[in-house]
């Protein structure tokens, strides 16, 4: 039988962060677009991310630090998620480096964005699929801020659909791991829920 490590927050050495994304995979990705009040763009990719509530729709994904993302969102009220697609995994990443708030990203790394069909800030004109947001509510824990983003629109490339189902395979988003790990679209199965036909 195999032994187990104990790792408690607050010891010595013991590193949450490292062993939250390491544990808690395969995340999607958020490459979240926004602008400042002066109309800069910003397009950051952000893993905490996942579904909040269906109805109303709200997603939530999180800010680790008060970085430009979280700024314009308050200033603004606005946002939209691009998904990252194998395609667009080292675009993605590349826009994740540290730059000023005057450094549209987008630009920076040669991303082409397309005006959204609701809210100010651009979409991922490559993605096959994005979210337009506009800000439900913030909540703080300690050096991170989660944000909830009331989904007003979907744009969904009709590659991707399955009749109105954009179909996972079609779509090939990756996934942040741990470390520099990035996961790939795995294979899908079908398991239908008990009582489901």
């Amino acid at each position: 039988m195999s032994t187990r490590r104990e790792f408690r927050p607050g010891d010595d050495g013991v590193d949450p962060y490292a062993l939250l994304t390491a544990l808690v995979v395969p995340r999607p990705i958020a490459w979240v677009a926004t602008v400042d009040a002066d109309g800069v763009g910003n397009l950051a990719p952000h893993s905490f991310f996942t579904v909040a509530s269906h109805r109303p729709p709200i997603i939530a994904f999180t800010s680790i630090g008060t970085k430009d993302t979280l700024r314009n969102i308050r200033a603004t009220g606005e946002f939209t998620v691009s998904l990252v697609t194998e395609d667009l995994a080292e675009a993605a990443n590349a826009t994740s480096a540290s730059l000023g708030p005057e450094v549209d990203e987008a630009e920076q790394v040669g991303v082409a964005m397309e005006a959204g069909s609701v809210v100010a800030p651009p979409r991922v004109a490559a993605s096959p699929a994005a979210l337009e947001c506009r800000l439900h509510s913030t909540v703080g824990f300690g050096a991170s801020t989660v944000i909830f983003g009331e989904v007003v629109a979907f744009s969904v490339d009709e590659a991707v659909l399955d009749g109105d189902h954009p179909e996972f395979t079609r779509l090939r988003p990756v996934a942040r791991l741990g470390r520099d790990e990035w996961g790939l679209t795995p294979e899908v199965i079908h398991r239908p829920r008990p009582g489901q036909h």
